[in-house]
């Protein structure tokens, strides 16, 4: 598997967020997730956007970071925060969340980040599992759906 960095409105990014979104609506009977983000939001040195690709080219997961600072939507300053992780069926159970996490925790405290924060949902054992077995604690609801009760916020310090 190769991690390549590419923008947030490269075609296989694209696809891949499809994909992504029509899960969240099958899990959460909803339009999906409506957290608006653009393309600038994932440019370095304020964010990354990666896709995991196998041997013949084909876009088998995703994720990326974003900056965050204090804000109105529950944010500290420092924060760096997970948007968009995400592995196609037939790929799961083969470590590519896991390392793509660590490759985004990692860039994101090459930046300067000093917390890596996620929202996730009760409708998502699967990631809920994954962050909490990386060392991930809930945190203090922070985001667009931090009103939202399935919705479940997580926080890990980047240290050096």
């Amino acid at each position: 598997m190769e991690l390549r960095r590419v923008s947030f409105d490269h075609p296989d990014a694209v696809k891949l967020n499809d994909l992504v979104q029509r899960e969240y609506a099958e899990r959460y009977q909803s339009e999906g997730d409506t957290t608006p983000l653009e393309p600038a939001m994932f440019e370095p040195p304020r964010g990354l956007y990666l896709i995991a690709y196998d041997e013949n080219g084909t876009p088998l997961a995703t994720g990326g970071w974003r900056a965050q600072d204090a804000n109105e939507l529950g944010n500290s300053d420092g924060d760096a925060e997970i948007k968009r992780m995400f592995v196609v069926d037939e790929a799961r159970r083969r470590g590519l969340a896991r390392r793509i996490l660590a490759a985004l925790e990692d860039d994101a405290r090459s930046a300067g980040r000093m917390r890596m924060v996620l929202e996730t949902g009760t409708e998502q054992p699967e990631a809920i599992a994954l962050y909490t077995s990386d060392g991930y604690e809930p945190c203090a609801r922070f985001g667009h759906y931090r009103f939202e009760v399935r919705s479940r916020c997580y926080a890990k310090p980047l240290r050096p």
